[in-house]
């Protein structure tokens, strides 16, 4: 399957990741294929629980897929070993969602952000470090001063300032970013969002980014994943996902995204999700979604739905209810 005529950086291809839980089996991620084009930015969205976190994580090395393969310049990431994989950690990095949890409180800043430098040797003395260090805080918006303090020190946004200088100090090519922005205030997200925006066209950057926050997404993002019980139900072009969602589940989670216009806020109906989500452990057989969809048929509990191109670039789960 191929959404785009770019180079892809990145092949995800029928991705799965299970958790035992006693004995019975967790699906986070049951069955993902996608592509990330290079210098682009896809932003992945959906319900706390729905398994995008797990995706990023798989995609960065830190969790091992039950199934499926990620693909980075052609090259399993999960088959590398040795030297190889050394060098796929350093083109792959990650923004952790809660800035004060991903930063050692032991550690000064100066060495937060040389820890990959010095993993990977990139630095040849002190002084090279030092000065590297510098460069780094002051791309970020910090300040050489602030390389010997503490995060306990910092400001919530601040300390994510510092969590992307540390994620660019090996030089990546590849970023995911866990709901970056979503612990800190309205005023100080726009700043970060900016500021890796900035930072995208300066260094030819490729971003997977996940979040909850559906206008942040918007902003960021060249294309738009919509996740459900561990699986994709949509994907496209961010303008044509906004202005023409196809599927029930990314229908009403744009329905409750607020508009500035409080004539058409007023007016504009609500769609609304009925029932809490499934449990990831045992969901619904065919469309995941029918037990909440409030266009709901009865074959759709006997069919999975195929993942298919309703039109060009704007691929869904396409599920008897609708399509």
């Amino acid at each position: 399957m191929t959404e785009q005529n770019g180079h892809a950086l990145l092949e995800v291809k029928d991705l799965k990741k299970h958790f035992r839980v006693g004995r019975e089996s967790l699906k986070a991620v049951d069955g993902i294929s996608l592509e990330i084009q290079k210098g682009e930015t896809l932003g992945l969205v959906g319900e706390s629980g729905c398994g995008k976190t797990t995706v990023g994580r798989i995609l960065v090395r830190l969790y091992e897929p039950s199934a499926g393969e990620v693909l980075f310049a052609g090259e399993d990431v999960h088959r590398t070993r040795g030297n190889e994989a050394k060098t796929l950690n350093r083109k792959m990095q990650m923004i952790f969602q809660d800035p004060q949890a991903s930063l050692n409180p032991r550690m000064v800043v100066s060495d937060i952000v040389a820890e990959g430098i010095d993993i990977h040797g990139l630095a040849g003395s002190k002084k090279e470090r030092l000065d590297r260090v510098h460069e780094l805080l002051e791309t970020v918006g910090l300040s050489k001063e602030h390389a010997n303090r503490f995060p306990h020190e910092f400001s919530g946004g601040q300390r994510q300032r510092i969590g992307v200088a540390r994620a660019l100090a090996v030089e990546p090519e590849f970023i995911v970013a866990d709901e970056p922005v979503s612990a800190l205030d309205v005023s100080i997200q726009a700043q970060v969002i900016n500021l890796m925006r900035r930072l995208q066209k300066e260094r030819d950057l490729t971003y997977l980014f996940i979040s909850h926050d559906l206008s942040v997404v918007k902003y960021i993002s060249d294309r738009v994943g919509v996740m459900y019980l561990g699986q994709l139900v949509e994907l496209a072009d961010s303008d044509e996902l906004y202005a023409n969602p196809l599927h029930p589940y990314t229908q009403a989670l744009l329905s409750a995204v607020p508009v500035p216009d409080p004539d058409y806020e007023s007016e504009r109906e609500r769609i609304v999700i009925k029932g809490d989500l499934p449990s990831p452990v045992n969901p619904p057989s065919g469309c995941r979604f029918r037990t909440r969809c409030p266009q709901a048929v009865e074959a759709a509990a006997h069919i999975d739905p195929p993942w298919r191109e309703a039109k060009p670039g704007h691929w869904i789960q396409a599920c008897p209810c609708f399509a």
